[in-house]
């Protein structure tokens, strides 16, 4: 089993490193010019006069009708951040499901960030411009990454509608970071043995859940993946190998002491609203706002009196978790069928269609996180036509859905809209079923022609591609 450093670093690695950095640097400038792109089409909706709690007075008058809202700049006010509230220590929920005090919807590092972008602020448009400042730096790391790992595919990342849509939407990038970051850590880092590589990525993984939970989803493909090991160099994949269980443990072991460590602090200091947060996404409901399958395929199902709508509710709040852990179950069994004939565990490609469950599945499907799925259709080579795709039915939910809203609330007839935000939440659905299938079986993006023809450590590369 490959646990072990690499021996040595050939000339030939070192010349067709040069060019890998190429399309790193490369995908960061562009990525640079992108996120300025999306920080002015966000301010758009902020900016002088305010109001006396510095709301920007156009905020809610443009937002929709101009598709420049932003959950950053909506939530300068309602959580007390423009209050400077340091979160979690204070507050809590009440039955209903609305927080009070310093508590805040998010994991706790995403609440860090929101303080952190309000410090210095007293209105929403310097909340917005300081809270862009700190997650930029994220996302040029990630073009980074994505550039070392996926060539000039990371420019989907770099050069994408959705960094424009969704950079500055909410904190989605510094997790976006961390999930990326583990992968880099595990499939570029070689010189380095699989266990510790996997360890480093799990803390990443454990922070990311910190951030928005959902990478912590992927500790159980990787811990897999240290499992069943990767091949000696020069040694058929398929080759008997002994099974790394301390290893996994120590995987799963570090991604939940990551976890307790970061959490801990703020459930000792202020339990009611550190807990808060959690009953929140448990009270929330599949309503008209959450762009999921549940509302708009099961609800015209139930009628429209309260007890049909509370029936609705019910049935979502067990079906959506319970389709999720049957989609979690499916991928990793999937990806293990794929272990028996490749004797690989395609890790990433499992962690993928994982992803793509909980998007279909659960019961609110924000516009922002198509930014958690386009490292996948970066470093994973699944047509493009279907990316194109994808991205279509994303933007018609990214700028469809606001002009839906405003539609409804002008009083004009909301057929059309309505249609293409019907578009594209059927659209993502069916894509995402395509994308949970093909991922698990998916060839990483950049063949060694792309490198400069150079040979690499094949072991990384195939662990998450199961060639």
């Amino acid at each position: 089993m490959l646990n072990r450093p690499v021996a040595s670093e050939p000339v030939a690695d070192r010349r067709a490193g040069g060019v890998w950095s190429s399309f790193a640097f490369v995908s960061v400038l562009v990525c640079a010019v992108t996120l300025l792109v999306a920080y002015f089409n966000k301010a758009r909706c902020a900016g002088a006069p305010f109001d006396e709690f510095g709301r920007s007075t156009i905020f809610d008058s443009v937002k929709d009708s101009t598709v420049c809202y932003s959950d950053i700049q909506f939530l300068w006010l309602g959580r007390d951040i423009n209050e400077h509230v340091f979160p979690y220590l204070s507050g809590g929920i009440t039955p209903d499901g609305a927080l009070t005090g310093g508590a805040v919807e998010y994991p706790v590092l995403s609440g860090l960030f929101m303080w952190l972008g309000a410090v210095g602020a007293n209105d929403d448009a310097a909340f917005l411009l300081h809270s862009a400042l700190l997650l930029a730096p994220f996302a040029l790391l990630t073009a980074y990454m994505l550039g070392r790992m996926g060539g000039r595919a990371a420019l989907l990342w770099a050069a994408g509608p959705p960094l424009i849509l969704y950079a500055f939407h909410n904190w989605e990038l510094p997790v976006v970071c961390a999930a990326v970051g583990a992968a880099y850590t595990v499939t570029v880092m070689t010189r380095y043995s699989l266990r510790a590589r996997a360890i480093a990525a799990a803390v990443l993984l454990g922070i990311g859940f910190c951030l928005k939970l959902y990478p912590g989803i992927f500790v159980l493909p990787l811990l897999l993946h240290v499992l069943v090991g990767e091949p000696e160099p020069g040694v058929d994949a398929r080759s008997p190998r002994p099974f790394d269980v301390r290893g996994a443990f120590a995987v799963a072991g570090t991604a939940l002491v990551t976890v307790a460590a970061i959490n801990l602090p703020f459930a000792l200091a202020g339990y009611e609203g550190w807990r808060a947060s959690i009953t929140f996404q448990q009270l929330r409901q599949a309503d008209i706002t959450t762009n999921s399958i549940w509302y708009w395929g099961l609800r015209p199902l139930f009628g429209s009196t309260p007890a049909a709508e509370a029936t609705f509710q019910d049935v979502v709040s067990v079906a959506s978790p319970l389709l999720i852990m049957v989609a979690f179950a499916v991928a990793t069994w999937l990806g293990w069928r794929r272990f028996a004939v490749t004797g690989l565990y395609p890790w990433i490609g499992v962690s993928g269609a994982m992803l793509c469950g909980f998007l279909l599945f659960h019961k609110v499907h924000s516009p922002q996180y198509t930014l958690w799925l386009i490292p996948f259709l970066v470093l994973l080579e699944v047509p493009w036509t279907l990316v194109g795709a994808y991205l279509l039915a994303d933007a018609a939910i990214g700028i469809g859905v606001f002009r839906y809203f405003y539609t409804l609330g002008s009083g004009h007839s909301a057929e059309v809209t309505e249609n293409v935000v019907q578009f594209g939440v059927w659209g993502r659905a069916v894509l995402l079923v395509v994308f949970f299938f093909l991922f698990i079986r998916a060839k990483p993006r950049v063949r060694d022609s792309e490198a400069g023809g150079f040979e690499r450590d094949p072991a990384p590369v195939l662990a998450y591609s199961a060639l």
